[in-house]
């Protein structure tokens, strides 16, 4: 069996001889044919499409076994051949297949592998045994026909050599033909099954043509039924398109459409607004002027926006005839049920009364669809038009109303009840009278009730009221408790408590509370100006006020015989108070945190800086009538007090004082008298608008301050005082000592001792050891005597230890210091012995001393 295969398919030729013929070929034609023969040369005429290179290597691998059958024993070995011309063309026919068809390394590296696979492995038992008996057969019939020939040629007489060699090549002849007879066979076998595949192959060529006219038919259909579906496609998409512009068109212009069925339904007979098509049609009209609007561009959308604002006119204009209507349909039910029930005492009595507003509210129900429809346009301009108007209407109905039945129950306040009560009772009753007009404006308009203006036309009459009756009386009242008392119930109880927790309904009554409290304010600030000249600043002296220290020693004998000592010193505090110190404490108290911070500042300042004169003023009279000590010490004691009292007040006492000068104009008319000058030169009018023009002087006063100067110049003249007092004999003998010494040390450098201070020390008749010891005693009996009755006097004046331990120490300090100084120059000046008789105090003592006083 050959198995050649090819790119299509395979072909299998049979042949039984095929073995047995080959190896009667003689060696050296085996040598030279190529692999596979003659038939397999022409089995390879399409080798690039019918024929790999493989088969070559399976029709080598054949002939190899054959040559090995050859030389196995038994078997006759073929015959050497002569050379014929097809064996010749057949081998160049391989070589020039093999020059033009190399096969690769890798390639011939297989076909050599399986050569000495097929040459090295034996038959099998079975194949072995056909091919022996086939090439039996083969060797007597070829032994037959040879023995006959070889009879015939035997018979045959050979004469003569040329007989023989004829013999010889007929012989021959006939050998060759019947042995090239198979191979004929085969060859015409393999032509006629070469032509078949040729056949087969134009077949195949035929088909496969065929099939690529067919494929290029399949695709030209193929691209036609894409065309056609793409054109499809497109007519759909521009049916769609076309579609949707036409619906788009539609729908643009049933806008415009709507302009004939708004008119027709506006001017229907049936149509009003409290029916249910109205709202829908006014909706309609909206959408379709808001439509025209944003689209001018289209064709007459201006002639098209004019009549439909035309008939947009027409229905507010409907609807406002329409809440105007049901209002006053539904004020005059509420008058004729107070008139016909005769209820005017009671709704007077309240004006919470369910016939004043539950019936209002019953009254007017119809009307609540509307206005939500148009608090919910309320974005575009005609409908806060309308919307303005209906509050505007609203308020005017309510004021009708309810107008009367204020003005009533105020006046009855009015006459009852005082100033601060009319205030609480006033205010108190608008607050109601808001609250619940609040609730039933809430009801028509919920989106429209935040706005404080929204009821501003029905709540600033009832309040002018009011305020017109608080007016006058607030203007005419002088108590300034009454106008602070005024003050806390608009700012803590209105204010501060009712509008905190009700801000929302009663925010319209914050402008008049804050109007009123302002009137308030001012006539207080007027009232409180008016105190501090009149009682503060002008205030006259009697002789109870300058009885010092007579007061206060009667107040400290009241205090000592009273049973609660804690409370009794504190009024008896106050009652020795100089009255206008009193005064001015007990308005800044009244009026801190009920006025205005700046308005405050300036009356604290003012106040503060009048009293300070006015004790300064009593101060100098008390002096003269009882000593200048009692003078300092009333002065440091009302000063203490007006300082610690206005302490916690947390303001600044400065005040910026703005004044006009116009000192320096004096000048300029000197200068226009001399005739250096002129008035009526106006070449340079601005110069002299500038020099006719007043100065402003900026001054700052703190009264605090100033306050603080005179309380310490006070305490320092206060200090010299007693100090001087005490030692003032000590004081002038250091000081005549250092005149001596400043003498004598002048005499010793000038070299002259005639004059009398010239003299030592202890030898000068002011300085001698007795006059010495005498001024010590003197001083001792002063600090014992005076210097105790001046502490008792300062604990008289000043009742509180740390003040008097402030003022008491530089005294001490003093006192000790002039000690030190008499000290020191004794021990520069005189004997120790003359020191001891002298006997003066220690330091150690004296200050002992001296804090026993205390």
């Amino acid at each position: 069996n050959v198995n050649l295969d090819g790119g299509h398919g395979s072909t299998a030729f049979r042949h039984s001889s095929f073995h047995g013929d080959f190896r009667a070929l003689p060696p050296s034609t085996l040598h030279r044919v190529p692999p596979g023969g003659a038939a397999a040369s022409l089995l390879y005429r399409r080798p690039g499409r019918y024929f790999p290179d493989a088969a070559a290597a399976g029709c080598t691998a054949l002939f190899r076994p054959m040559a090995a059958t050859a030389s196995r024993p038994g078997v006759a070995a073929p015959q050497p051949l002569p050379k014929s011309a097809a064996v010749s063309r057949g081998y160049n026919f391989a070589s020039t297949w093999e020059q033009n068809a190399p096969l690769t390394e890798q390639q011939q590296t297989a076909i050599m592998s399986l050569s000495h696979a097929v040459a090295e492995r034996p038959f099998p038992a079975k194949l072995s045994q056909e091919l022996v008996t086939q090439d039996n057969n083969n060797l007597s019939g070829s032994a037959s026909s040879g023995a006959l020939a070889d009879s015939g040629a035997i018979d045959a007489v050979l004469v003569s050599t040329h007989e023989f060699y004829k013999w010889f090549t007929d012989l021959e002849s006939t050998m060759k033909s019947e042995t090239e007879e198979k191979y004929r066979h085969y060859v015409k076998t393999l032509t006629e099954r070469v032509e078949i595949c040729d056949g087969i192959l134009q077949q195949v060529d035929s088909s496969l043509n065929l099939f690529d006219e067919l494929q290029l038919q399949h695709q030209a259909v193929a691209m036609k039924t894409k065309a056609l579906h793409d054109a499809c496609d497109r007519l759909l998409i521009e049916k769609q398109r076309l579609v949707e512009f036409a619906e788009a068109l539609r729908s643009k212009l049933n806008y415009f459409d709507e302009l004939e069925n708004v008119a027709k339904n506006f001017h229907s007979p049936s149509m009003n607004v409290g029916s249910a098509n109205f709202l829908l049609l006014l909706k309609r009209l909206d959408e379709c002027i808001l439509y025209v609007e944003n689209n001018p561009q289209y064709a007459e959308s201006g002639v098209y926006l004019v009549k439909f604002r035309q008939h947009q006119s027409r229905a507010l204009g409907l609807i406002r005839t329409h809440v105007l209507s049901v209002l006053k349909n539904a004020s005059f039910q509420v008058h004729s049920a107070i008139q016909g029930n005769s209820l005017n005492t009671t709704v007077s009595e309240g004006v919470e009364a369910s016939v004043i507003y539950v019936r209002f509210k019953a009254a007017a129900g119809e009307l609540k669809p509307v206005l939500e429809e148009i608090e919910g346009r309320s974005s575009r301009k005609e409908y806060r038009e309308i919307l303005a108007d209906c509050h505007r209407l609203y308020c005017e109905q309510r004021l009708s109303l309810i107008k009367a039945i204020v003005q009533q129950r105020i006046s009855e306040f009015a006459k009852k009840e005082a100033l601060p009560s009319l205030t609480r009772s006033g205010c108190a009753y608008l607050m109601q009278v808001c609250q619940l007009e609040h609730q039933l404006f809430d009801h028509f308009f919920p989106s429209s009730s935040k706005e404080v203006s929204s009821l501003a036309a029905l709540i600033d009459p009832l309040c002018t009221h009011l305020y017109d009756t608080l007016r006058p009386k607030i203007v005419h009242e002088a108590n300034l408790d009454s106008l602070c008392e005024l003050v806390d119930i608009l700012k803590v109880e209105m204010l501060g408590d009712q509008l905190s927790r009700r801000s929302e309904s009663l925010a319209g009554l914050r402008p008049i509370l804050l109007r009123i409290l302002g009137d308030i304010h001012e006539r207080l600030a007027f009232r409180a100006r008016t105190y501090i000249q009149d009682e503060i600043g002008k205030y006259i002296l009697t002789d109870e006020d300058l009885d010092y220290p007579a007061k206060l020693e009667r107040s400290v004998g009241s205090l000592g015989t009273a049973s609660d000592t804690a409370v009794d010193e504190d009024s008896s505090i106050f009652r020795t108070l100089y009255p206008p110190l009193e005064k001015t404490l007990s308005l800044l108290s009244k009026l801190y945190q009920r006025l205005e911070p700046a308005v405050f500042t300036g009356l604290a300042q003012t106040a503060v800086e009048v009293c300070s004169q006015s004790i300064q003023n009593a101060s100098k009279l008390i002096a003269k009538r009882s000593s200048p000590m009692d003078g300092q010490l009333f002065l440091v004691k009302h000063l203490l007090i007006l300082r610690e009292q206005i302490a916690p007040f947390d303001i600044e006492f400065s005040v910026i004082h703005k004044e006009l000068d116009f000192s320096h104009l004096l000048e300029h008319l000197r200068r226009i008298l001399r005739g250096q000058a002129s008035v009526f030169n106006w070449s340079n009018s601005t110069s002299l608008a500038r020099t006719f023009s007043p100065r402003v002087l900026e001054s700052q006063i703190d009264a605090k301050k100033e306050l603080e100067k005179i309380l310490k110049t006070t305490c320092e003249e206060f200090i010299m005082s007693v100090t001087k007092l005490v030692v003032e004999p000590m004081l002038s003998f250091v000081t005549k000592a250092s005149a001596v010494k400043v003498a004598l040390s002048s005499s010793t450098q000038d070299r002259k001792s005639d004059s009398v201070l010239a003299k030592p020390l202890k030898t000068q008749a002011f300085a001698t050891p007795d006059k010495v010891a005498e001024l010590i005693q003197k001083v001792g009996t002063t600090i014992q005597q005076d210097l105790c009755r001046v502490i008792s006097k300062m604990k008289l004046y000043l009742q509180n230890p740390s003040t008097q331990m402030i003022l008491f120490k530089p005294i001490k300090t003093n006192i000790v210091e002039a000690h030190m100084q008499l000290k020191a120059l004794l021990r520069a000046e005189y004997s120790e012995e003359e020191i001891q008789g002298i006997a003066m105090v220690s330091i150690s003592d004296l200050e002992t001393q001296l804090d026993g006083l205390l």
